[in-house]
């Protein structure tokens, strides 16, 4: 069977092992004569699955014991407003957030934030096309704020924090739907994590929260209990029956992650994919990223070839050479490799081969 690279931003490719195991376990879960896809979410079958799950994560991120983690649905996009509803309720109203905007999906998340709160965009990098992160000392804060709100790793524009900003004692809450698990951070420094499962996870459907438990049993009125965190929290996550494949599989992701080091061994093999990719986009002229060096996503590497005629005719030999999903974002165009942690060393490696021949063919 030939190896089809997959480059996906999202839904995106699961590791080799966990696909197989998967397989393998469908129609049989460990001599259960069930599949988890039917299996009933309060028998003890997926109760198991459940803890597992929960605590192989636990371990992977360090969260410490005053840290709940809720596997709930809706996705980041749903968090965009289930974060505020589960947090403004701590001030007095109106209250205000404040978001550093860093592109597509910061922006996203500060016009859903209208309809909860009063915003303040504390930093930008729009003045250069979302190019950069602002630098920590650019912000202007407010200083009673509900939380400040940042994301991660912005998959489209190819951004990445390359620091844990402090904010003193107001909450920061980060979305880090696209690089979970793929560098080490200090949970405790965040009030609030969220991310959706589809980039190092596993399938779309499930949706990670880590919150501090003082950052529960704030929820305004008007949230849906199946949204209220403290809610979720006090029913183990199963308020209502939570997405028992996709929390399967993630399961079967984080115990992969642990065989093989854990996320201090994937940072490392992350650092050593993008730098191949990033010296190579660095030694020519036919390609192009823009991104600031610093600031540069292990997770999502965008660029542009010197010649956008050329584009069909890269995806098209791309996809013949079995390197798919290459396509840029319709909104900023050219190409994207996204290299989630289940994208192998070879992967990449067969890339820049690629990247290299074609240069050579119409350069």
């Amino acid at each position: 069977m030939k190896r089809v690279f997959n480059f996906s931003p999202g839904p995106a490719a699961l590791p080799k092992e966990v696909i197989q195991q998967a397989a393998d376990e469908m129609t049989n879960w460990r001599d259960s004569g069930l599949s988890v896809m039917e299996m009933s979410h309060r028998g003890k079958e997926f109760t198991e699955i459940l803890e597992t799950t929960k605590n192989d994560l636990r371990a992977l991120l360090a969260v410490p014991d005053n840290y709940k983690i809720l596997l709930m649905q809706g996705g980041a996009i749903a968090e965009n407003a289930i974060v505020p509803m589960n947090l403004v309720g701590k001030k007095s109203q109106p209250a205000t957030i404040d978001f550093v905007n860093t592109g597509h999906w910061s922006a996203k998340t500060i016009h859903e934030a209208h309809k909860y709160a009063k915003v303040n965009v504390a930093a930008s990098s729009e003045d250069k096309n979302f190019t950069y992160v602002p630098a920590r000392d650019t912000w202007k804060l407010t200083p009673d704020a509900a939380y400040v709100h940042i994301c991660t790793n912005e998959t489209i524009g190819g951004v990445e924090f390359d620091y844990t900003p402090d904010v003193g004692n107001v909450p920061l809450v980060a979305d880090m739907s696209s690089n979970i698990l793929s560098r080490e951070i200090d949970i405790s420094k965040y009030a609030v994590v969220y991310a959706g499962a589809q980039k190092n996870i596993g399938p779309a459907g499930l949706t990670i929260v880590i919150a501090r438990e003082d950052m529960l049993g704030h929820a305004l009125p008007i949230c849906p209990s199946a949204f209220d965190w403290k809610e979720v929290a006090d029913h183990d996550s199963m308020f209502n029956t939570p997405p028992t494949y996709p929390i399967y599989i993630a399961g079967l992701v984080f115990a992969n992650l642990r065989r093989l080091g854990g996320v201090a061994a994937m940072e490392k093999i992350n650092i050593e994919k993008s730098t191949l990719m990033y010296n190579y986009l660095d030694s020519t002229d036919f390609y192009k990223n823009s991104v600031s060096i610093a600031n540069r996503s292990r997770m999502n590497v965008p660029f542009v070839l010197h010649d956008a005629s050329l584009d069909a005719k890269f995806l098209a030999e791309a996809a013949q050479n079995d390197l798919v999903q290459l396509k840029g974002h319709s909104s900023v165009g050219g190409m994207r490799a996204s290299i989630y942690n289940a994208m192998p060393l070879e992967g990449v490696q067969k890339l820049v081969a690629f990247m290299k021949d074609f240069e050579k063919k119409y350069g």
